[in-house]
């Protein structure tokens, strides 16, 4: 990084670009790749000595450049200086007002909930932490969780739930960054260098497939739906014949329907790629919209509640009652991809996009930008024809 000599002044402290920036006596402003700035100040302690026998030569984090001023970070580095040259590691003799992990994590996540699709996530996110982080590492300074503190948490966890156990890791490096951006925590992150260093061990995970029905079942099974009046009932029958997800379908809204272009638009913040998808509408499709119209609510599949769509289990605790075992709504889109795939003339691209895959590279979608909409039209058609001959 680039070292500029020289005085600092409150302008340069703004616009500096990153990098380690000294304004003498030991004193730096650090300015991170993603802009956050925060001030370290680097002393050597009189008479005292690394491991190697020299010198011993510390760096020590005053605060983050947006709360602590120019002029504060001289003092503090003053202070830090002072306490170096009379033999007192600073470490162990300044007073600092460093927050415990858990009231940095609680930070992080209110400055967080508006990224997430729905506060079902965001919620999830804090759990997990108090779940099994607080307990260990809450109340500790957040400067002084480091690698054995790390692993405390984790590896009870890593081989038992290890799904679990990699989110709590990413949302303690999440919360040990932002700590670091603020001028709380110095040196590596320690889930970085757990990670790098392989000190967990290695768990080989079975991959998970949601059950799904075979898609030759499914025109009997669609026969038996179509004579249930429930709307958890109409639901299903959507979801089998889009081939969308649960989430998708029970919080669709009417005013994502344009029923004389023939099509139904999820904006991107409903969607797990967090891209629009386009789906195309049948004649089954609106057979089944157009009598809940009369019912004037705000959502598609209302639910006990006015305007409030049908619970998340509605659909499953339906095929229970139909004595459907051991089948997830999750799997009738694998239904629908098996089903493509028995189909010599339809293209890989085309299934996968009408279940709003991702396809190809980065490179490749930058390129073919269309989303298929008439090939996948034509695909809706016959599977529609299909399930409800």
């Amino acid at each position: 990084m680039a070292l500029y000599g020289g005085k600092l002044t409150k302008n340069l402290v703004r616009t500096l670009g990153p990098g380690r920036h000294g304004d003498g006596n030991g004193l730096y402003l650090v300015v991170d790749p993603s802009g956050a700035r925060r001030w370290i100040v680097r002393v050597t302690v009189k008479g005292q000595r690394n491991r190697e026998g020299k010198p011993l030569r510390t760096d020590f984090g005053l605060g983050g450049a947006d709360i602590v001023t120019l002029n504060q970070a001289r003092d503090r580095a003053l202070e830090y200086r002072r306490m170096a040259k009379q033999g007192l590691n600073p470490r162990y003799n300044v007073r600092q007002e460093v927050p415990c992990f858990e009231e940095i994590a609680q930070q992080v996540h209110i400055e967080r909930l508006p990224t997430w699709k729905n506060p079902k996530h965001g919620q999830q996110w804090i759990n997990t932490l108090t779940e099994y982080a607080f307990p260990k590492i809450g109340r500790l300074p957040v400067s002084e969780v480091g690698q054995p503190e790390v692993l405390q948490v984790l590896l009870p966890i890593w081989t038992e739930k290890h799904e679990t156990a990699t989110r709590v890791a990413q949302r303690i490096k999440a919360v040990l960054d932002v700590a670091k951006s603020k001028g709380f925590y110095t040196g590596e992150n320690p889930v970085n260098t757990i990670r790098d260093a392989k000190v967990l061990p290695r768990v080989k995970q079975k991959v998970q497939h949601h059950k799904a029905m075979h898609w030759k079942d499914i025109p009997a099974f669609y026969a038996d739906l179509a004579t249930r009046d429930a709307t958890a009932a109409k639901a299903l029958m959507f979801t089998c014949l889009t081939a969308s997800r649960t989430s998708e379908v029970l919080q669709a809204r009417w005013e994502e329907f344009d029923f004389e272009a023939m099509l139904w638009t999820i904006p991107h913040e409903r969607m797990k790629a967090g891209e629009e998808h386009r789906v195309p509408l049948t004649p089954q499709m609106v057979a089944i919209l157009e009598p809940l119209k009369a019912l004037q609510s705000e959502a598609v599949f209302e639910g006990q509640k006015r305007h409030k769509p049908l619970s998340n289990m509605a659909m499953l605790m339906l095929l229970r009652r139909m004595k459907v075992e051991g089948i997830t709504v999750h799997g009738f889109r694998s239904t629908f991809r098996d089903w493509a795939a028995e189909r010599p003339d339809v293209s890989r691209e085309a299934a996968e996009m009408s279940l709003a895959h991702k396809v190809g590279s980065d490179v490749e979608r930058a390129y073919a930008r269309s989303d298929l909409l008439e090939k996948r039209r034509s695909l809706m058609e016959r599977w529609c024809e299909y399930v409800t001959p």
